[in-house]
């Protein structure tokens, strides 16, 4: 498991990141949030050993970063915001180099190179410098080299910038693919990649942690939770007929495509009587559905107080 007590980094004044704690436990994919300067890659690079702490420790499959640093780097494979590498190399060479570091040799150094290449679509572009690449060849090779000796830890720092959707989507499958037998780590600030391949989420702001739960668990904060929302033709008469509905609180109409919300009241369900009020009064609808939390407004109510502390 990764483990951090109390971890903690000082520049000067500044505290970039204020005694975070927490576990990740073999088939956890955790989901790092934050707003810019949260503390989000100093974090990061304290656990993968790329910088040391002012205070408090980190573990990684039980080898303390610090006094174990050999032990702890070679269980972590580890992508750093940007994905640096030398632009002067080709991709092949990058990767050999890669292995020649982490010590993989013979046929199972072959295996390795072949297997990281072609899960990161790499082929055409072994032979290019690096500094021609895209960005999300350059992502992707950061990702070959996290990847390219099988380590039971990533560690991975905005895997998906700089991707097209469909490289996202690549990306996202494989490390699904991987998370069963792995820890895995990723910074985001990309809200729909929470769903799409973490089990886990951590919002910390101002380097403190805020929240520590699954995506459901946060949505299940949102004011949206349990909200039914439709759009109809007419909603005016929609708006009338959900008005009549005892257990709804309130009805919101955005003002851009007229698309309606109900909020029950609390503890109570509104589906099935929205529906029915619906069907009772002819009134039809394009689009009727039940809200399970919006993770982007929890976000917004979790961090939001602790940045205008800063700004202040």
């Amino acid at each position: 498991m990764i483990e951090t007590s109390q971890l903690t980094k000082r520049y000067g004044d500044l505290t970039a990141v204020d005694g975070i704690s927490f576990k990740v436990e073999t088939g956890q994919v955790l989901g790092f949030l934050g707003p810019n300067g949260a503390g989000k890659s100093t974090t990061m690079k304290m656990i993968a050993g790329f910088l040391a702490p002012s205070a408090g420790s980190a573990t990684v499959c039980g080898y303390d970063v610090e006094n174990q640093p050999i032990e702890a780097k070679r269980a972590v494979g580890y992508l750093p915001e940007g994905a640096p590498s030398y632009g002067e190399m080709m991709p092949l060479a990058f990767l050999e180099f890669i292995a020649d570091v982490r010590g993989l040799t013979g046929e199972h150094r072959r295996r390795r190179l072949d297997d990281a290449i072609e899960r990161l679509h790499l082929e055409s572009v072994l032979a290019q410098p690096i500094d021609t690449l895209s960005k999300g060849f350059k992502r992707r090779l950061g990702l070959a080299q996290a990847i390219l000796h099988n380590p039971p830890v990533l560690i991975l720092d905005e895997p998906t910038d700089g991707l097209d959707p469909n490289q996202k989507h690549e990306v996202r499958t494989l490390i699904n693919a991987m998370a069963r037998n792995k820890i895995i780590v990723i910074s985001t600030h990309i809200l729909e990649e929470v769903h799409a391949v973490c089990n886990r989420a951590i919002i910390i702001a101002d380097g403190k942690l805020l929240a520590d739960a699954t995506p459901a668990e946060l949505e299940a904060r949102s004011r949206y939770h349990m909200a039914v929302s439709l759009t109809a033709p007419n909603p005016g008469a929609a708006r009338e007929a959900l008005a009549r509905i005892p257990d709804i609180a309130t009805i919101e109409v955005d003002p851009q495509d007229h698309r309606l919300t109900a909020f029950p009241r609390e503890g109570r369900q509104i589906f099935t009587a929205v529906s029915d009020a619906l069907k009772a009064q002819g009134i039809a609808v394009s689009e009727l559905q039940l809200e399970a939390g919006r993770l982007d407004e929890v976000f917004r109510a979790i961090t939001q107080p602790h940045v205008q502390e800063v700004r202040a």
